[in-house]
């Protein structure tokens, strides 16, 4: 593109892996920001950044998929080339997210295929997994089942709890969402009815030397 890259993003809570992508100065126009809470701090971050902003009530549309697409139709408006999910926590429509297959990702808190969903810290210790990891992944509308591109991993450590292991995670998410989308930002990273890196079908994870 003889433009850069124009993203937008979708989060619940307090914007934390959108602010690293703010942060990282990438080179990519943020075009929106959208939430299904009026309060999220994604909101406050993107504001400060001079981001536009949305937010939408799920109690105000009759069903999920009118919520769905309500929220979605502000992120196609917007012009956004790349949609990133970055701390939302709505399951989405299948109908809708297959309109944005292949320029949609989720960054979530596990090494998947493991433990999709909620409380990955609590389940990865549970299991006595040595390892926990973040992943990011292409949308689709399997719950945290798209293609993985991209992983990081941290030992668990002899008493971590569910807050000290996520809170060490988040470091690494912070680094490794930013890492591939400037990696779909310079056109190493695209979607051809699968991944594809630098030029290849993508077979494995990517780490984060990798990008």
């Amino acid at each position: 593109m003889d433009r850069p890259l124009r993203v937008a993003a979708l989060a619940s809570g307090r914007g934390s892996n959108l602010a690293a992508l703010i942060a990282a100065r990438l080179p990519v126009e943020f075009v929106l920001v959208g939430s299904d809470k009026a309060r999220a701090g994604a909101l406050a971050v993107a504001t400060e950044a001079g981001i536009p902003t949305v937010s939408l009530h799920p109690r105000d549309f009759a069903t999920r998929a009118d919520f769905d697409r309500a929220l979605f139709g502000h992120v196609a408006a917007s012009g956004a080339d790349l949609l990133v999910l970055a701390g939302y926590m709505r399951i989405v429509d299948a109908d809708v997210v297959a309109a944005w297959e292949g320029r949609a990702i989720n960054v979530h808190p596990s090494l998947l295929p493991k433990y999709r969903g909620l409380h990955t810290h609590r389940q990865c210790l549970e299991a006595g997994d040595a390892e926990h990891g973040a992943s990011v992944h292409f949308v689709t509308a399997e719950l945290d089942g798209g293609p993985v591109v991209a992983q990081a991993r941290i030992p668990v450590l002899p008493g971590d709890t569910e807050i000290s292991l996520a809170e060490r995670l988040l470091v690494e998410e912070h680094k490794l969402l930013p890492a591939v989308v400037a990696a779909i930002a310079s056109g190493r990273l695209r979607w051809e009815g699968g991944a594809i890196f630098d030029g290849l079908p993508l077979t494995r994870p990517l780490g984060l030397t990798d990008l």
